[in-house]
């Protein structure tokens, strides 16, 4: 993948693992990109010191210091292969709300992409993907990759996720990120790329079973195939802007809900990683990520390359005081 220049890779306890740390390997080289490493403390600055306020002493400003060079310890022992590798590296431990100091990180240093290992699947917990991660998902402004353990380095099935709208631009920007991404990656790992886009038609069920709808199954029949012939079109439209992957891949256009229908799929046919947009309606506040990408995020336990649509603006906001790092 020929994209990323300016890599951030998150070395939280739970989920950092040697796949996510090879894959960065890899893309930095091939790139010629930095990475960065970051740690995040979950306090902010001073909240140790006062926490263990009443040790005797000097001792709680003692081990807030401690506690910091202790996780900056840690990143600079991650840091070490990637070094001997001839990669540009940095390393970093901030203080704060772990998402929230990420995402300041990327908006301070210009990062094109977050890599992080699933917390959820180190926890042992019922969903794969940790509060960080989906965080991060949601509200990253470049994208996120959250990586699964595996006894591969390389993703054998791929699946691009691909929602498309007639006259909704900001989509089909994303669309195009999605298909660049996904076919670049499944180029350079060998993939079997699966390119869907779900369709329905919306109430498709009230007008065949509700006695106020008065329209006929012929009428309702004849909307279906309707729909599925212009999602054919628009798939196939954008696939032509692909040409050396338009006729090797797997192109699907099921019928149903995408929040059911591909969580289906990914499991049924062992996909390894997801390409997929996050956002669904920005500019109203609060309302960041789709709710069907929502839905995905929760039920999918596979590798997630999240993208968002150019000019998305994450609601974290840099601190009053921010000359970080």
């Amino acid at each position: 993948m020929h994209r990323f220049k300016n890599i951030l890779l998150v070395c939280d306890e739970r989920g950092i693992h040697d796949e996510v740390i090879g894959r960065a390997i890899w893309l930095a080289k091939a790139n010629g990109a930095t990475i960065t490493l970051v740690d995040v403390v979950e306090t902010a600055p001073g909240e140790l010191a006062r926490t263990f306020g009443a040790l005797p002493g000097a001792r709680a400003h003692d081990i807030e210091i401690e506690v910091l060079e202790f996780h900056r310890a840690r990143v600079a022992r991650i840091a070490g292969p990637i070094k001997s590798e001839g990669i540009e590296t940095r390393e970093i431990v901030l203080q704060g709300t772990a998402f929230v100091e990420i995402i300041r990180k990327v908006l301070r240093g210009g990062h094109d992409l977050v890599m992080k290992g699933a917390a959820g699947e180190a926890e042992g917990t019922s969903r794969f993907f940790g509060s960080t991660d989906l965080h991060l998902l949601r509200k990253c402004p470049c994208p996120v990759w959250i990586m699964k353990k595996g006894r591969r380095r390389k993703y054998a099935r791929l699946l691009a996720a691909i929602d498309l709208d007639e006259g909704d631009q900001q989509k089909d920007a994303l669309n195009t990120l999605i298909m660049d991404f996904a076919t670049s990656l499944s180029e350079t790992d060998g993939s079997d790329l699966h390119v869907m886009n779900v369709w329905q038609v919306p109430e498709e069920d009230t007008l065949r079973n509700s006695g106020f709808a008065r329209v006929s199954d012929a009428e309702v029949d004849a909307l279906v195939e309707s729909k599925r012939r212009h999602s054919e079109s628009k798939l196939n439209e954008l696939l032509q802007r692909y040409p050396d992957k338009g006729k090797e891949c797997h192109v699907h256009l099921p019928k149903g809900a995408a929040r059911e229908v591909i969580p289906e799929f990914a499991r049924k046919q062992r996909v390894e990683l997801i390409v997929m947009g996050t956002v669904g309606r920005t500019g109203i506040s609060g309302f960041i990520i789709g709710n069907t990408a929502e839905a995905i995020l929760n039920q999918v336990e596979c590798s997630v390359l999240a993208v968002k649509p150019p000019g998305f603006n994450t609601p974290v906001r840099l601190a009053a005081t921010a000359g970080r790092a």
